[in-house]
C-alpha cells in the first residue's frame, strides 16, 4: 500500500527533516538511510516501523543539516605526518632509491589520520524521535485517506457483483422453461411428438436440468459477497483474507456461468467477472 509522511524541525544548530515513503508489497521490506551518529537507534526505528506499517516497500530516510557550518570528518595528524615523511626521504636518499610516492606512504601509516568518532546526546535523540514520530503519524494518515477511497471503491464492486447477481437471478426461472420448449421442439421437428416417450424424456429433461443447476452455487456467492463486505468493514488488516474471499467469490461465478447455458446470463456472469478482476487489483493494496 502507497503512503508518504514527512516532518521536519530545528533544534540546535541543525535541522532535521524525517521521510518515510511506501509502494506495495505483499511483505515488510524496509529500507533505512541515516547519518551514521544514528546507528546504534536503528533497532528501535526497525520495530517500531514493523509494527505500525506491517506492509509495504518502505524507505525511510533521516537528514540531518548543520546550519552552523560545523564539518565532521577525519583529521589529520601533521606533526606525525612530518615526521614520517623526513624519515622516508632520509632512507629514500640513503639508499639512493626513487619514488614520487612518499608522502602517499606517510599517510598510510598509524595515527597520521584519525576520525572522530560521531555520537548524538540523549536530548537529541529524543528531539529526532519526536520528528520521527510525526513522519509516521503523517504516513499513517495518508494511508487512512487512501484506504477509505479503496473502501468505497470494492464497495461498489461487491454491489456491482450483487447487482449482476439479481439479475441471473430473475432470469433463472425463465431459462429453465426456455430449455424445456427449446428440447420439445428440437424433439417435435426431429422425431415427431407421437413419437416421443414423454416419461423418458420427463427424465432426461430432469437430470440435464439438475447438472446446470445454479442454486448452490447463488447461495454460496452470496455468502462470499457478505463476507468480504463484512471483512471490509472490520478494523483490522484482512487484505490478503479479502484476497481469499475473492478467490471463493471467482469460483461461483466460473462454476455460475460454466452452467448457465444462456446467452443473456452469460452477459451477466461477464459483467460479475470483470467487477470482480478490478477487486483483485485494488487488494494488492490493501494491508
Amino acid at each position: 500500500m502507497t503512503g508518504y509522511g514527512l516532518a521536519t524541525a530545528d533544534y540546535a544548530n541543525a535541522k532535521y527533516s524525517v521521510e518515510i515513503k511506501s509502494l506495495n508489497s505483499k511483505f515488510l521490506e524496509l529500507n533505512l538511510k541515516y547519518p551514521k551518529a544514528f546507528s546504534d537507534k536503528e533497532l528501535i526505528l526497525r520495530n517500531i516501523c514493523s509494527k505500525d506499517i506491517e506492509r509495504g516497500k518502505v524507505s525511510l530516510s533521516i537528514n540531518v543539516e548543520r546550519t552552523n557550518g560545523e564539518v565532521t570528518g577525519a583529521t589529520i595528524n601533521t606533526a606525525l605526518l612530518s615526521h614520517y615523511y623526513k624519515q622516508l626521504i632520509a632512507v629514500n636518499n640513503e639508499l639512493g632509491a626513487e619514488s614520487s610516492n612518499l608522502l602517499q606512504t606517510a599517510l598510510t601509516f598509524p595515527d597520521v589520520i584519525s576520525y572522530k568518532e560521531e555520537s548524538v546526546s540523549e536530548d537529541e535523540w529524543n528531539h529526532l524521535f519526536e520528528i520521527f514520530t510525526s513522519a509516521l503519524a503523517n504516513f499513517n494518515k495518508f494511508r487512512e485517506d487512501e484506504g477509505a477511497v479503496l473502501k468505497a471503491d470494492l464497495e461498489l464492486r461487491i454491489r456491482n457483483i450483487l447487482s449482476y447477481f439479481k439479475s441471473v437471478e430473475e432470469l433463472e426461472p425463465k431459462r429453465i422453461s426456455a430449455i424445456r420448449d427449446k428440447f420439445t421442439q428440437f424433439l417435435d421437428d426431429a422425431v415427431g411428438k407421437v413419437n416421443i416417450d414423454q416419461n423418458r424424456f420427463e427424465q432426461e429433461l430432469i437430470y440435464y436440468i439438475d447438472k446446470i443447476d445454479i442454486t448452490e452455487e447463488k447461495t454460496r456467492l452470496k455468502s462470499h459477497c457478505d463476507y468480504f463486505l463484512q471483512t471490509l468493514a472490520s478494523k483490522e488488516a484482512n487484505g490478503k483474507k479479502m484476497g481469499f474471499i475473492s478467490q471463493e467469490i471467482g469460483r461461483e461465478i466460473n462454476t455460475m456461468g460454466a452452467k448457465a447455458n444462456d446467452a443473456q446470463m452469460q452477459q451477466f456472469v461477464v459483467g460479475m467477472k470483470e467487477e470482480l478482476e478490478k477487486i483483485k487489483e485494488q487488494l494488492l493494496n490493501v494491508l
